[in-house]
């Protein structure tokens, strides 16, 4: 069965982005679970920044599992990506990235690389940059699996890498690598930039889809922008995806309301 969840952001250098909840965990967790929500993803500054106590605790309070944590900071924070040119880098992208999987491990909780991915240019081409990027998930993804997830790989928008931008592109790319432990997360605002159909890339991705990010054309709540989400509903249903839906979306008109009108179209198109 799918699940929701609802993005919560603790970057204040990332404030204005694309997640719901920005002023703390507990009031984010009591909103979640006062509308249904099944779980939160969290966006964190790095793993130190969160007190496992305190998240132990709202968790228990409010029945909320974690459903993912994003690595974006890494980028956001300290410019870190699994492609820079510098090994140094890499290798501090890399324990950055270690790091965001042992503090998702304790909740089942998959890390999410997305902007830390990088991009190609420069001294550094096409080929060059994905063989990096298939060299850091090829360490990062057993790590992952040790500690009791999977890692999640997550293809952009032609605005925010020039790497991976499609799902079968994603899909050919995983198959390139010996570790089966790197699952993608098909996020539908970049899919409905770079796919044709977003209901045939979510077949095309069948067995490879780890994480969904539940959001409408224009990134913000579903229902608020001109997606036609009853296809990819039927494509989610058919193929068997039973993880999390998660509203990785702009808090307009305001946190509140794209908190509310997720959950409805979650309860829509998955409950009713």
């Amino acid at each position: 069965m799918m699940k929701s969840a609802v993005t919560v952001s603790l970057v204040e250098e990332a404030r204005g982005g694309p997640f719901v909840f920005w002023d703390g965990l507990p009031a984010a967790c009591a909103r979640a679970a006062e509308l249904g929500y099944d779980a939160i993803e969290i966006f964190a500054p790095g793993p130190d920044t969160v007190d496992a106590g305190e998240l132990n605790g709202l968790l228990n309070q409010h029945n909320l599992k974690v459903a993912a944590v994003g690595t974006g900071a890494g980028m956001v924070k300290h410019g870190l990506k699994l492609t820079d040119p510098d090994p140094a880098q890499r290798t501090a992208a890399r324990e950055f990235i270690r790091s965001m999987i042992d503090f998702g491990a304790p909740y089942e909780a998959p890390a999410i690389i997305g902007s830390m991915q990088g991009r190609w240019g420069g001294e550094l081409d096409l080929a060059a940059a994905l063989a990096l990027l298939a060299e850091a998930l090829e360490d990062l993804g057993p790590y992952a699996e040790k500690a009791g997830a999977p890692l999640i790989y997550e293809p952009l928008n032609r605005y925010e890498t020039n790497l991976i931008k499609t799902v079968a592109d994603g899909v050919a790319f995983l198959k390139t690598l010996t570790t089966r432990n790197v699952l993608l997360l098909a996020d539908l605002f970049h899919m409905n930039i770079e796919e044709a159909d977003l209901a045939a890339a979510v077949r095309a991705g069948q067995g490879y889809i780890g994480h969904v990010h539940f959001v409408d054309s224009n990134r913000q709540a579903m229902g608020l922008g001109h997606m036609d989400f009853a296809p990819i509903a039927a494509a989610l249903k058919e193929t068997g995806y039973d993880g999390y839906l998660s509203a990785e979306a702009f808090p307009l008109p305001d946190a509140d309301t794209a908190a509310v009108k997720t959950i409805e179209a979650f309860q829509r198109y998955f409950r009713d």
